[in-house]
């Protein structure tokens, strides 16, 4: 493979992703690819290069998809759905009669983010039957989406991060593996959604969840996609990022909220724009 062919490979990534790959990357077209190259009938990554100098959405979907991480994990991280269960009550009592909360699970991977906010906001409601939660979850990778709609987990899949009562109360085991209850699987629809596209029709939430996505995108495109997050947040709403993500030099729309890590709201000077 050429230089030319992994510039090929890196631009149809970055444009259709904003995923950046670095020549120190270039270990991931080998160990991911491959299945694409067989599926195709393409002999080498030289020649998928030399093929997408020419465009194919089959193609190009397929190695996006192969080049995107899925890593995930039920309550991964824990701090930001500690700190949703103490803003719940507050987001809930500030929405006008018969206005849904609406949450936002953005790259939810196979399903265990949407799966642990659909847990927590039905722990924390418990029976109140006067408000309606509205989870969306989004990916840019329809394969794995199809995935996540069937909310069937492994083993170890389970076991990452998920207390055992939460288990035991919202799974169902299925032969060697655990299937969510149809009651959460209702509470979360799921979508084929691109973060660089327009955003506008998803409306606003009260809460969103991006988290461990912006590590990928070089400084332009971070501005780019959280700018676009803070137009989708409600004023009184909280963006949630991961632990190594920031918006400090990127964008003045979001500020942090004090004493939350990766926790922000909408900069109130910006709110209207």
């Amino acid at each position: 493979m050429t230089n030319d062919d992994f510039a090929e490979i890196a631009g149809v990534v970055r444009r259709r992703s904003g995923i950046v790959l670095t020549s120190d990357k270039a270990y991931l077209l080998e160990t991911r690819l491959g299945p694409v190259l067989s599926r195709f009938g393409l002999a080498s990554l030289a020649a998928l290069g030399q093929k997408l100098r020419r465009p194919d959405e089959a193609l190009e979907r397929a190695v996006v998809e192969a080049l995107t991480t899925h890593e995930s994990s039920f309550f991964r991280d824990g701090k930001p759905f500690e700190h949703l269960t103490k803003v719940l009550p507050r987001l809930i009592a500030s929405r006008s009669p018969g206005a849904p909360l609406r949450i936002w699970s953005a790259a939810c991977s196979t399903g265990q983010e949407p799966y642990s906010i659909a847990m927590l906001v039905a722990d924390t409601m418990g029976a109140r039957k006067d408000c309606r939660v509205e989870i969306l979850a989004t990916d840019i990778s329809a394969e794995i989406l199809q995935r996540a709609r069937q909310g069937v987990f492994t083993q170890f899949e389970v076991q990452r991060g998920l207390p055992i009562r939460s288990l035991v109360k919202h799974f169902k085991q299925d032969g060697a593996k655990w299937k969510i209850s149809p009651e959460l699987a209702a509470m979360v629809r799921f979508e084929e959604r691109n973060l660089l596209n327009d955003l506008s029709s998803l409306g606003r939430f009260d809460a969103i969840f991006c988290r461990n996505v912006l590590i990928y995108f070089d400084a332009p495109t971070k501005t780019r996609v959280l700018d676009a997050l803070a137009r989708r947040l409600t004023p009184d709403g909280v963006l949630y990022l991961g632990g190594a993500e920031t918006v400090l030099g990127l964008t003045d729309r979001l500020v942090p909220i004090a004493g939350e890590r990766g926790a922000y709201g909408t900069s109130p000077q910006r709110a209207a724009a």
